[in-house]
C-alpha cells in the first residue's frame, strides 16, 4: 500500500473568524473526497455536508492528540475527522479509526453515525508515514497555538 500525503488546513470561518481545521489527502480537501464517494455510492443526502472542524467551540483536546485518536470528546473508539458543514460536529460528522505505529499513521473503518446502514469500506483506508504525518501535526500545532481545545 502507498503511503497518503496528509496536511491540516487552518482557515478562518466567515461567519465568526473562528479557525476551522480541515485535513487534505495528497492535495484534495477531505470534505472534497467524502461527497465524490457518496454522491458516486448514490447515498441521500450527500454532497455539501461535511465541513472542517472548529477547535474553539468543541474542546477536543489539543488537535495534536485529538489527530493521533487521544481525543477526550470522541464517540466511542472511533474520532471525528471532518464535522458538519453547519460548524457543529455533533450533527453531520464523519468518524474514523485512527490507528498509530512507529512507522505509520492509518485512518480506515470510516463511518456516519447517524446513517449506521452506509457502507463506507470502500473509502480509504489512507495511510500516512508517521514523520510527514508528525510534521503536519506540528504545522497545525504552529498555526492554531498549542493551547487551542
Amino acid at each position: 500500500m502507498t503511503s497518503n500525503e496528509i496536511r491540516f488546513d487552518c482557515r478562518q470561518r466567515g461567519d465568526g473568524g473562528v479557525l476551522v481545521v480541515l485535513p487534505r489527502i495528497d492535495g484534495a480537501p477531505l470534505t472534497e473526497l467524502i461527497d465524490s464517494f457518496e454522491i458516486a455510492a448514490g447515498m441521500q443526502p450527500a454532497g455539501d455536508a461535511y465541513g472542517g472542524l472548529i477547535p474553539q467551540f468543541f474542546r477536543f483536546g489539543p488537535m495534536q492528540d485529538h489527530f493521533l485518536g487521544r481525543s477526550t470528546k470522541a464517540m466511542g473508539p472511533k474520532t471525528p475527522v471532518l464535522g458538519c458543514e453547519c460548524g457543529e460536529w455533533g450533527c453531520w460528522p464523519l468518524m474514523a479509526r485512527i490507528t498509530t505505529t512507529a512507522d505509520l499513521v492509518i485512518w480506515d473503518s470510516f463511518e456516519q453515525p447517524h446513517r449506521k446502514t452506509r457502507e463506507y469500506t470502500a473509502f480509504g483506508p489512507f495511510q500516512f508515514d508517521r514523520h510527514q504525518y508528525d510534521d503536519a501535526l506540528r504545522t497545525l500545532n504552529t498555526a492554531i497555538g498549542p493551547d487551542e481545545t
